[in-house]
């Protein structure tokens, strides 16, 4: 049998933050705001917990309304909790 020669067509996954991105939103939004080196850093993980966070909840709210595909409502629903629980 000959090797397929087809190539993957995965995308290659970032290992780096936007950091320069962050900061120029940063000084749009708040030019007086005086952020440390690493403060974007951990402005961006803070948003990659919450959208995991997200993840994990709407595919519980999914499996308990026994469906097998997450629609909009369940998305929905699992941010109302979460926002909910990260009041304080």
């Amino acid at each position: 049998m000959a090797p397929s020669t087809t190539v993957s067509q995965r995308k290659k996954i970032k290992r780096k933050a936007p950091r320069g991105f962050l900061k120029r939103v940063f000084k749009r939004q708040k030019p007086h705001l005086r952020l440390e080196t690493s403060g974007d850093l951990l402005v961006h993980l803070n948003c990659l917990l919450f959208v995991q966070r997200l993840a994990e909840e709407t595919r519980m709210s999914a499996f308990e309304n026994k469906c097998g595909v997450i629609k909009k409502e369940h998305v929905q629903a699992a941010a109302k909790v979460i926002l909910k629980k990260s009041r304080g």
